[in-house]
């Protein structure tokens, strides 16, 4: 019996980890999309103002 809820503990333990480290990377993965969209619409306003440094 002590082996068994040692076992759902360790389970518990890796699926909490494991959750939580899944929302981060899903958060961080809007961030990067909103962050890319951003640099897009700013090189395109860049790109057709006339500037040759882009």
């Amino acid at each position: 019996m002590n082996i068994f809820l040692v076992v759902l503990i360790i389970i518990a333990v890796i699926l909490a980890v494991t959750g939580g480290f899944v929302q981060s990377l899903n958060f961080l993965l809007w961030v990067g999309l909103v962050l890319a969209i951003i640099a897009v619409i700013a090189f395109l306003l860049r790109a057709i103002s006339g500037r040759r440094n882009v």
